[in-house]
């Protein structure tokens, strides 16, 4: 049996993803035990955060919370769980994983599955496109390695990114920067964006570098585990 791993997002009903609409720097990781969820609200401008913790206790009855002012790590008293609202209930009888957390953020929910047949992961769209959930593949590949080994925390990778930074990267990317051979140099694209190129080059390397620096720590740990190539 060969196992693949599948990252989708889902659109629907639900009224945190209507929080997520509302607060495009916000950005919610949420665990479920049935019982409690667990939920990790970030929000990246200052000025929103009193108003989406607000909107999110509205919501939720909160039996705990830890916040440094731009994090609040909330418990609620029950799980809100149904086949209508959680592709995990949609799954819990098929040759699916699914990779907690699922991640909310600009109005859709992202999950990551691991599926062991393809005919079950036909069945888990089926079924959820039949409950009124839009669904989205974004990549669909074969799984190798182990599912741990797989987990990488975005927020231990791009917490220091600054939102230019971030908007730089993805700009960047979107215009054919890191392809080969390479489509747009910065000018073009600075010009296109209608940005200096100095600035734009500036929250490109930074971020750049950043992104770097955050994954240095995990590319030595793996490269400590991987084959040494023949002199």
């Amino acid at each position: 049996m060969t196992a693949f791993e599948t990252l989708f997002r889902v659109r629907h009903d639900c009224p945190f993803i209507r929080i997520s609409e509302r607060h495009a720097s916000m950005r919610m990781y949420s665990w479920c035990n049935r019982v409690h969820e667990v939920m990790e609200v970030v929000v990246d401008e200052p000025g929103e955060y009193e108003a989406v913790l607000g909107e999110v206790s509205k919501l939720a009855t909160v039996l705990d919370e830890s916040s440094d002012g731009g994090k609040a790590h909330l418990i609620t008293s029950t799980c809100f769980c149904t086949p209508y609202n959680s592709v995990s209930m949609n799954i819990e009888d098929l040759d699916v994983l699914d990779v907690s957390p699922v991640v909310l953020s600009g109005g859709w929910e992202y999950y990551r599955v691991i599926a062991f047949r393809h005919e079950d992961l036909a069945k888990m769209i089926e079924r959820l496109q039949a409950r009124g959930f839009t669904i989205e593949v974004l990549r669909k590949t074969p799984f190798e390695g182990s599912i741990a080994g797989g987990i990488l925390a975005t927020e231990s990778l791009f917490s220091e990114l600054t939102g230019k930074q971030t908007d730089a990267l993805i700009k960047a990317y979107g215009h054919g920067y890191y392809q080969l051979p390479r489509t747009e140099d910065i000018q073009e694209i600075a010009a296109k964006e209608r940005v200096a190129r100095t600035t734009f080059q500036e929250h490109l390397k930074k971020g750049e570098n950043k992104i770097i620096g955050s994954l240095m720590p995990y590319l030595q740990l793996y490269r400590t585990h991987q084959p040494r190539e023949a002199s």
